[in-house]
């Protein structure tokens, strides 16, 4: 009896998981008929491209003098990614060719887009500049600008409308996605600052002279991308982190996008015209993309690549004249192989669900103090700047930049030490992290934002907000231009608690 009990225990066991089987296979043969709009999709992407050329002529930013550009030689483009985790963490990306991102311009942008998306979470927009010193003024009272040329604050609307039009369409297109991640490396950053015997320092400073004793700080070499599909496998856009400012014409009275464009047209011919690319730069307040030293080598080289010997190439009086297509496109084809390089090793590790943060904190750094010494020598340039009408107009963003000085030391006199307020994003997508800061940081600082972070990757992006240099200590000591009181809002002190700040939001986001 107790064994006709037990086999009928164990068949009547044998039947239920029999049943239990049957059922999951049936279930899941039947789901694999569904559409894929049925399942439960963790990411979404939508992206476009905008442009943002301004209408010519146009006073374009950037350096200490007034340009009137007449010609655009490239289109100017904002290029637009959201992304959406499990229907409720939104973020957009945005990176703009300009020299930097106002305030104001933000504001704009934010608040139009909310008119539109009242649901979205406007704080979590993340816009940079890639730095282009050919752009449109975005800066209001820097320039003395005539009539007749596009003013400030048509540009800013001009660009804003565009803007936060591309964001809510792109929103409203968002469609089930995936992203992969990966670094590799290329030679375009160099770092700008020579030191001398007498612990001087010089921004752009020759190499070359008998005294000369180092290069300043560190040189970045990683280019980092991110790369997004749609639900179809189309590859349809990438961010891509450069560990130096888009610079290489900077001196032309032009519109240009720098060595953006061509990165941007060669990629495009690769992998499609539908393929977005959002250029940022990382943390590269002391760098540039042209050679500080083996000048002539690497013009040489160049040379030989466009079948172009001519010495016209090269200003023989001791430095190479960088600032032309040859060099333009040498860079740009150096991010397209480290791009294709990486592409091609992390398409195979999509993700279509990975973890998705995203931290915004509002946080006060502490002022650089303005000595005595500095205040007259900021009182006694802009005297000699306001000497005459000509001068004046000449040099009315110089006579800005020393005002600026002089007001900050006023202000002192009831406020010893004022703070500089900072908007930080760390965004966590999966394995990677992309912390971002409003200036022109040094390189240093985002090597140590690296070296302490949690995550697997990070990306350094600088310029999220208007953009003033921070130097390190040992720049300050230095001097010259980027490392003086001039040039600084926020000192190697700020710097240091900047590090920290973003340290801490990075590792808060793997709490595990």
């Amino acid at each position: 009896m107790e064994k006709q009990t037990h086999i009928n225990f164990r068949v009547s066991k044998i039947k239920k998981n029999l049943f239990l089987a049957i059922s999951f296979f049936t279930v899941f043969a039947a789901l694999q008929l569904l559409p894929n709009s049925v399942f439960a999709q963790d990411l979404y992407v939508g992206a476009a491209t905008v442009d943002i050329t301004p209408k010519l002529p146009v006073a374009v930013d950037g350096q200490m003098t007034v340009r009137i550009a007449e010609v655009a030689e490239t289109p100017l483009t904002a290029n637009v990614i959201v992304l959406e985790s499990k229907g409720e963490n939104t973020t957009v990306l945005v990176s703009c060719d300009m020299v930097t991102i106002p305030t104001e311009l933000k504001e704009m942008i934010q608040n139009q887009v909310k008119e539109s998306l009242p649901a979205l979470d406007t704080k979590k927009i993340i816009i940079n500049a890639t730095h282009t010193h050919t752009g449109g003024v975005v800066r209001d009272n820097r320039y003395n600008i005539p009539e007749g040329v596009t003013q400030v604050k048509d540009y800013l609307k001009f660009v804003s409308d565009r803007v936060a039009k591309t964001i809510v369409t792109t929103y409203n297109q968002r469609e089930p996605g995936s992203v992969s991640w990966g670094i590799s490396h290329a030679k375009v950053a160099y770092n700008r600052r020579a030191v001398y015997e007498d612990g001087t320092a010089k921004m752009y400073g020759g190499t070359h002279e008998a005294n000369f004793i180092k290069v300043e700080g560190f040189e970045d070499q990683a280019i980092q991308s991110l790369f997004f599909w749609n639900q179809k496998g189309d590859f349809v856009a990438t961010c891509i982190n450069v560990p130096s400012p888009a610079q290489i014409v900077e001196n032309r009275s032009t519109v240009n996008a720098d060595y953006w464009h061509p990165v941007r047209e060669g990629l495009k011919e690769k992998y499609g015209q539908q393929l977005v690319v959002a250029g940022w730069i990382g943390a590269a307040g002391d760098q540039t993309p042209r050679p500080r030293y083996d000048e002539f080598a690497e013009w040489r080289m160049i040379a030989l690549r466009n079948e172009n010997k001519s010495p016209d190439f090269a200003e023989h009086s001791g430095e190479v004249n960088f600032r032309n297509e040859y060099h333009l496109n040498e860079i740009a084809g150096r991010i397209i192989r480290a791009v294709d390089e990486t592409y091609e090793t992390v398409k195979i590790d999509k993700h279509e669900a990975p973890v998705i943060k995203h931290e915004v904190n509002n946080i006060e750094l502490p002022m650089r103090v303005v000595t005595e010494t500095e205040y007259n020598h900021a009182l006694k340039m802009r005297a000699e700047d306001m000497k005459d009408a000509e001068s004046a107009q000449i040099f009315s963003r110089r006579i800005v930049w020393y005002s600026k000085v002089v007001d900050r030391y006023e202000i002192q006199k009831s406020n010893p030490q004022p703070m500089y307020p900072v908007e930080l994003h760390a965004l966590r997508i999966g394995d990677v992290v992309i912390c971002t800061n409003p200036f022109e940081l040094f390189t240093e600082y985002g090597i140590q934002m690296k070296a302490r972070s949690n995550a697997m990757q990070t990306f350094v992006l600088q310029l999220v907000g208007p953009g003033n240099y921070l130097p390190t200590k040992e720049a300050v000591r230095g001097g010259h231009y980027s490392a003086i009181v001039e040039s600084n809002e926020v000192g190697p002190e700020g710097g240091q608690i900047l590090v920290n700040w973003s340290v801490a939001m990075i590792n808060k986001l793997w709490p595990e």
